[in-house]
């Protein structure tokens, strides 16, 4: 099946760190930008940050600049968000979706994952 597959979520308390994966399965992400997206309840997706095959990356957010930041690793086929100084207003299900281009608008991404949740509380 050629998907993404998220991992890594989990309940965090504030100020704490996690490492989220999205691992390609069916092809290969090489030739890929992978962008992360969060979903809070109410809330509509928002576009957090984009790595593309060159390891440049992109904010689509900036209230993550600072404290994510995303790496590849195409031997493994995955692509990592990691987040430091996590808050409760992080809190949401985070998705990756691959795309031609970072500036590539959001409708342009597929093969999407079913998400993994991550909750940040005291």
């Amino acid at each position: 099946q050629v998907q993404l597959v998220e991992s890594g979520g989990g309940v965090v308390q504030p100020g704490g760190s996690l490492k989220l994966s999205c691992t390609a399965s069916g092809f290969t992400l090489d030739y890929y930008a992978v962008g992360w997206f969060r979903q809070a309840p109410g809330a509509e997706r928002e576009g957090i940050i984009c790595i593309n095959e060159r390891d440049e990356i992109r904010y689509l957010t900036e209230s993550v600049e600072g404290r994510f930041t995303a790496s590849r690793d195409n031997y493994r086929n995955t692509v990592y968000l990691e987040m430091n100084s996590l808050n409760p207003a992080d809190t949401a299900l985070y998705s990756c979706g691959a795309v031609g281009y970072c500036s590539d608008p959001v409708e342009r991404y597929g093969y999407w994952g079913q998400g993994t949740q991550v909750t940040v509380r005291a």
